[in-house]
């Protein structure tokens, strides 16, 4: 298998996707020619023409719109919006149009495509290109959202999403785009959606992330084996569909959580995943269901390093759960 990193995954399953089903189309700023502004996309042109990778203007609602219209005619487009953060201006298109084809139809019309975007903190971009939203999106009915943690899982997962018959929001943690390296199967390979990866196995204490926080939550589960805490670490990689039986076996047999998300505090993901660990493993927990977040702030430029949810915090909530 070669190693790649997860943009290298991401354009590898485009191509293994576009040379499988002739249905399957690229659009958004940049991608064409230039091949995206992280190179995502870079080859895709030069193979697949014009017709099937289409540079748009830039304009996000533009952009998802087309991408709805064509998914509708039977193509499987895959719009690529240029950071997370742009999100926003398609909001209508996602949220009102997308999200609910299946169910304003009566299960006639399905809508099959995939919004990537980069997305999260770590390169230095400020309150304009380093937000998470998942939540926004995890909170609307419709919409499948996956985060993929490494360059296998990111060609697994994004070869599932263009298959599936429902929209799927695909953020790519752009911290890790290059940093990130692993083995990747050729070919044709796919993971299904909705399944966590237990990647750490411990008995003491459950720590949950997704994104380039599986890093932070795995160095901080090394370092507190030094200190004698037995760590179990669960990459979720799909939040919706979330694979809650795996949540649910992981707490019962640690009786301990701490959820660590990048997005802020109130109202993020991770307070969903309190809510249904304290539905569901209420009487195996030994403490608090704990939560290691970004702040309730903008997205800081100078002080990103103190924002984002590094090792040494995660480590501190474990003591302190496991002490509780």
């Amino acid at each position: 298998m070669p190693t790649l990193n997860i943009i290298q995954a991401v354009n590898d399953a485009l191509r293994t996707e576009m040379r499988r089903d002739q249905n399957v189309v690229v659009l958004g700023e940049d991608v064409g020619k230039f091949g995206g502004v992280f190179r995502a996309t870079q080859g895709l042109f030069a193979e697949f023409g014009a017709d099937r990778v289409i540079d748009t203007p830039l304009a996000e609602t533009g952009i998802i719109g087309t991408a709805v219209g064509m998914a509708l005619y039977g193509l499987r487009p895959v719009p690529e919006i240029q950071f997370a953060d742009f999100i926003f201006p398609a909001m209508d298109q996602i949220v009102n149009e997308l999200s609910k084809y299946r169910y304003r139809s009566g299960g006639q019309w399905t809508c099959p495509l995939v919004i990537r975007s980069p997305y999260g903190g770590g390169i230095r971009g400020g309150h304009y290109h380093s937000q998470s939203p998942e939540a926004h999106f995890i909170h609307t009915a419709g919409l499948k959202v996956v985060v993929p943690a490494t360059p296998a899982d990111a060609k697994g997962l994004l070869v599932s999403a263009i298959r599936d018959p429902d929209p799927v929001l695909f953020f790519e943690p752009k911290r890790v785009y290059r940093a990130a390296k692993g083995d990747v199967p050729e070919g044709e390979y796919a993971i299904p959606l909705g399944k966590a990866k237990l990647t750490r196995a411990g008995h003491q204490i459950s720590i949950l992330a997704w994104g380039a926080m599986w890093y932070e939550a795995d160095q901080a589960a090394r370092e507190a084996e030094q200190e004698g805490i037995d760590c179990e670490v669960l990459d979720l990689r799909s939040l919706q569909p979330l694979d809650i039986d795996a949540v649910v076996a992981s707490v019962t047999k640690t009786g301990r959580a701490v959820v660590v998300h990048e997005a802020p505090r109130t109202c993020g993901f991770g307070a969903e995943l309190a809510a249904l660990i304290q539905e569901r493993c209420f009487l195996s927990l030994e403490a608090p269901v704990a939560r290691v977040t970004g702040f309730d702030t903008p997205f800081p430029y100078t002080l990103e390093n103190e924002y984002l949810p590094r090792a040494p915090r995660i480590l501190q909530a474990v003591r302190e759960t496991v002490r509780y």
